[in-house]
């Protein structure tokens, strides 16, 4: 009983509640729904690329042709056409021949190039018509060729070309197509037509091919077979050809199909026979003018002439030059040409540019007129045309952003497998190697920025002094040091060595006497150790010692100090520094009773007199004063300067103003 009252409800609200709505929901709504989505790209099946190809369209329509040859273009002409003499006599096996006038200047009685390439209208057929052609036996005649040229602006991929032929026109004898990939700077044979091959144009009547002369042009006799008023020649491209089926996979055939211009010369028209019959109207009111129209009505009497015959007596006297062979024409309705326009399988249409040329419109990270390269910055692998298979897609080279651009190696595309092959060029951000991925000399990398960033590699700042060289390792940033001097930039001495006033070789090693001593104590704790019983401590780092002092207690006697001390050359010191050109290193530890002793003799030996020795009070300085000849001597203490910023130290020089100095990061 539920089941069917919701069932109830349900047909209720269907039959009139949905109509309301859908009445409510304007019509334009659902097309601007539709119109919103855009089509799938043929070139993408989703987001995987895939072959695409333009639509099969005919090239010619609408394509200008050059004439060499248009009747009536200058002057009036008369032409001739040729009918079948059943449809008008009983003379079964003759044809009859009707002439009629061309004239440019007529609209009516135009037949210009461009009706090669309009609209075919079974119903309503226009023609193109060449001058009249002379006879070829006439030793004053000209070459009986006549060629028409069609531009189709962009290369195409051709199936077939079609002449249809004009009704009642008079039939080609030897036709040559000819074609040109380059625009119209060089042109290849396509196919010939004739009844005598050998003859005309050197070649086999309808010779056999294979592939190793699948590209060549042949030369056949089919088209004689063509009977009836609606007479055609159709060439196609890849008839007969071995590879045909797997065009993918054969430069030799795409090369083959490949035009940009067509070229169709007919070299002789097949003739009337000898017993031809030429209806006339005798009638002197339609014969006196020849510009009236064509003479297509039934005739009172009938004159079989050859047609190479120049008088015709019975048309009142010997002065009518009527030779039939004057009046013939070529004739073709339409010209059309089947094919794609060629994108290597990497657009799926052509379209306009700005210059008003045919272009494809490329997919798959090509570029060109044709799509027939890869374009700038997508050389990793070799540029290909689009397969059922693979789609050859262009792949971007991978610089790391410190690159615009590369170029494709073949060598390293096989060694990585067919994988990659593009080479970086002008890397810029201080980098370099195959995908600018290495500093290069004189820079190292930065860890803690990405590959692809900008700053990624920083300057060495290599010591000018303490190194040998201004580069260093690209990934450490670890500077080429000299013996003795260590530190990323090769700033400071190593331990066992001190400072030198040489260039060469700044810091040497401490004399093992020295050495030992430095060794039993412990002047300078490590780097990051606080050890609250020493009397020296640091701040960032090892090396810059600072006494601790208490106003209350004397100084510690156990210190490191750097002194330099100046002599002036004098014996009699006066408050200056003493000024020498040696370095020594001053230490004060505590001496036992016997070394008190003996300094005091020595001191008291050499300056003359009893010493007494003064106390540091914590400053910078240490003065010593003396009742015998040294009076005062003073000397400086100097500390290896430390760089908080970047926990180094610097080598300090005074004596001649030689500072090695370490630039800030």
């Amino acid at each position: 009983m539920i089941i069917r009252f919701a069932c109830l409800l349900l047909s209720l609200w269907i039959a009139l509640v949905r109509p309301l709505i859908v009445e409510a929901i304007p019509n334009d709504v659902y097309l601007k729904m539709f119109a919103a989505q855009s089509p799938p790209d043929p070139c993408y099946d989703e987001i995987k690329a895939r072959q695409c190809t333009p639509d099969f369209i005919n090239a010619a329509y609408g394509v200008p042709i050059i004439a060499s040859s248009t009747c009536g273009l200058d002057k009036s002409q008369r032409y001739c056409d040729q009918t079948s003499s059943d449809s008008l006599s009983g003379n079964v096996g003759q044809e009859l021949t009707t002439c009629g006038i061309c004239d440019d200047r007529n609209s009516q009685r135009r037949f210009p190039a461009t009706a090669l390439t309009d609209l075919n209208n079974p119903n309503n057929v226009t023609c193109w018509r060449s001058e009249p052609i002379a006879p070829v036996n006439n030793p004053s005649a000209s070459p009986d060729n006549v060629t028409l040229t069609l531009s189709l602006g962009k290369k195409y991929e051709l199936t077939y070309i079609i002449l249809q032929f004009c009704p009642k026109a008079p039939k080609p004898d030897s036709i040559a197509i000819y074609k040109s990939s380059d625009y119209g700077k060089t042109w290849q044979p396509f196919q010939f037509y004739s009844s005598q091959c050998r003859r005309v144009y050197g070649r086999p009547n309808r010779a056999t091919l294979n592939k190793h002369n699948e590209q060549e042009a042949r030369c056949t006799d089919s088209h004689r077979m063509g009977s009836g008023q609606d007479f055609r020649i159709a060439f196609s491209t890849l008839d007969g050809r071995p590879s045909a089926r797997d065009l993918d996979n054969s430069p030799v055939l795409q090369d083959w199909v490949t035009a940009t211009d067509i070229r169709v010369i007919f070299h002789r028209l097949q003739m009337p026979e000898s017993n031809a019959l030429l209806t006339l109207d005798t009638n002197s009111e339609k014969f006196a003018d020849l510009n009236k129209g064509k003479y297509t009505e039934a005739v009172s009497k009938t004159l079989f002439i050859t047609p190479f015959e120049q008088t015709n007596t019975i048309i009142g006297g010997s002065t009518s030059a009527l030779v039939v062979s004057s009046g013939q024409t070529y004739a073709v309705s339409d010209f059309s040409v089947g094919g794609r326009c060629k994108c290597n399988g990497h657009a799926s249409k052509c379209i306009t540019d700005h210059h008003g040329m045919l272009v494809c419109e490329c997919k798959h990270n090509t570029a060109g007129r044709d799509c027939e390269r890869c374009k700038p910055f997508h050389f990793d692998r070799p540029w290909g045309r689009a397969t059922a298979r693979d789609a050859n897609e262009c792949k971007i080279c991978n610089c790391n952003n410190h690159a615009r651009q590369c170029r494709f190696n073949m060598e390293l595309f096989k060694l990585s497998g067919r994988v990659s092959g593009g080479v970086c060029q002008n890397c810029r951000h201080a980098t370099t190697g195959r995908f600018c991925h290495y500093c290069k000399e004189g820079f190292y990398r930065d860890p803690s920025k990405p590959l692809n960033h900008r700053r990624v590699c920083k300057p060495c700042e290599c010591h000018p002094i303490g190194s040998t060289g201004k580069t260093c390792n690209h990934t450490s940033g670890q500077c080429p040091c000299k013996d003795g001097v260590t530190g990323l930039t090769c700033n400071r001495c190593a331990r066992g060595y001190q400072q030198s006033r040489s260039h060469i070789a700044p810091c040497i090693k401490i004399p093992p006497r020295i050495s030992n001593i430095l060794e039993t104590q412990n002047t300078a704790p490590e780097r990051n150790s606080h050890d609250s019983t020493s009397p020296y401590h640091t701040e960032g780092g090892r090396g810059k010692m600072r006494k601790m002092q208490n106003k209350h207690k004397k100084t510690k006697s156990q210190q490191v100090l750097q002194a330099r001390l100046r002599n002036n050359g004098q014996s009699n010191w006066t408050g200056t520094e003493h000024r020498d050109n040696q370095q020594r290193t001053v230490y004060q530890r505590k001496s036992t009773s016997s070394e008190q002793q003996q300094r005091g003799q020595d001191i008291g030996g050499r300056r003359g007199g009893g010493g007494r020795r003064g106390r540091t009070n914590g400053n910078s300085k240490i003065r010593y004063t003396n009742t015998g000849d040294i009076q005062t001597h003073t000397t400086r203490i100097r500390h290896n300067e430390h760089r908080p910023e970047t926990g180094t130290y610097d080598m300090d020089y005074t004596d001649e103003g030689l500072r090695m100095q370490v630039p800030k990061n």
